[in-house]
């Protein structure tokens, strides 16, 4: 904090701060990935204090942290660009090193973006929403302060945005429910309360919620950005233009679709698992992707969890 006291002077409305860092060092590539995953996210969500309590995350985690603060002081939003590790390119799997490039924006140039980033508080005021919405389908009583409070939070404008949105509930990091849309036509306030009612009550692989299970669940939020269409040659080109842990990916042939949210990298890593456990959900050969041109579409995600 003292550093970007000293800084602050310094810096202008046209200044571009930038901090060079790698990610985790020396892990093999399914471990870096996983750990470079939850680096981004605490970058992204700017959980300062959380990123210095581990080692291997960043090896510029001090110049890491000035930044950090310098966007929290002037409210900069993040996005994620791209990435990737030393394994996705020439190097060894089994001694990698994570890269990632982040973008941090002023309110100047996020206006001019097709879709505004939430901020930390804004996606919780979501996750908040998700939990009183299943918690009233139970009949269970809440807060009446508590709801008011969600309800005022829910009057900022940037909850009119109309966004595909998808609400997962965990138990003990059991998949519990998961329910959404890729393309939206209602306010985001109003999509993650329907959506979260729907992944507690009527996802068809698993039994409704019950009241003795609530207090056990776990709450994600997710907001999409809008489908675009990939286009490539062959398998070996989708799987070179896939972004690991960046990249929803919608599959299509016919009345046949499934969606992995960038989530579902933290458990399938590997393009290719990725790809033929996407076929089988939409009811397709796993290896459909290699012997079939299908509809392929990416779609990025800012997503929310539980504070713990």
């Amino acid at each position: 904090s003292q550093c970007a006291r000293a800084l602050e002077p310094l810096l202008g409305p046209n200044d571009l701060v930038v901090v060079s860092t790698d990610l985790s060092h020396y892990l093999d590539q399914k471990q870096v990935r996983k750990r470079d995953q939850e680096t981004i996210r605490m970058i992204l969500n700017n959980e300062s204090k959380k990123l210095a309590r581990d080692s291997n995350r960043a090896c510029g985690l001090t110049p890491l942290r000035i930044l950090l603060t310098l966007a929290r002081e002037h409210n900069w939003k993040p996005m994620l660009v791209h990435a990737s590790t030393s394994g996705d390119t020439a190097g060894p799997e089994d001694s990698v090193v994570g890269y990632a490039t982040i973008a941090l924006y002023g309110e100047k140039i996020m206006s001019h973006t097709s879709s505004s980033q939430l901020n930390p508080d804004q996606g919780q005021t979501l996750v908040e929403l998700a939990r009183l919405a299943i918690a009233q389908e139970l009949g269970i009583d809440s807060n009446s302060a508590s709801s008011s409070n969600i309800q005022a939070r829910l009057e900022d404008p940037v909850f009119d945005q109309q966004r595909g949105t998808f609400v997962t509930l965990h138990i003990k990091d059991q998949l519990r429910g998961c329910i959404g849309s890729l393309v939206e036509t209602e306010p985001l306030r109003t999509s993650i309360r329907t959506n979260a009612v729907n992944a507690a009550f009527r996802d068809p692989r698993f039994p409704p919620l019950g009241k003795n299970e609530f207090p056990e669940i776990t709450i994600e939020a997710s907001i999409l950005t809008e489908p675009q269409t990939l286009e490539y040659t062959d398998s070996q080109d989708l799987v070179s233009k896939l972004r690991p842990n960046i990249d929803g990916v919608i599959l299509s042939k016919g009345p046949a679709r499934s969606t992995f949210l960038p989530q579902v990298w933290e458990q399938l890593s590997e393009p290719e698992d990725f790809l033929s456990h996407l076929c089988l959900k939409a009811g397709l050969p796993q290896d459909a992707w290699k012997k079939e041109h299908l509809e392929i579409q990416t779609y990025q995600v800012q997503y929310f969890e539980e504070k713990s």
